[in-house]
């Protein structure tokens, strides 16, 4: 799952060798902790949180079906 997200967001971003994912998971969720760098913040959001909105839809569906958990993603600052 960490790839991707990997795949979805470096395109998006102006310096991708910074993206970082760690994944905490328990016995009934999965949340993957997005990082980027600084300037690379609104980037990865969105205008009003268009672009974070639609990558959680992707990995809620995909992640829930692979890992049959509850799946978040949490976009760290």
């Amino acid at each position: 799952m960490e790839q991707l997200i990997e795949t979805i967001i470096k395109p998006l971003v102006d310096y991708p060798e910074e993206v970082r994912i760690e994944k905490d998971e328990n016995t009934n969720r999965v949340v993957y902790k997005l990082s980027v760098h600084q300037s690379d913040t609104g980037k990865v959001i969105g205008k009003q949180g268009r672009v974070a909105k639609a990558v959680r839809s992707v990995v809620y569906s995909a992640a829930g079906n692979y890992h049959k958990k509850k799946t978040y993603l949490d976009i760290v600052d």
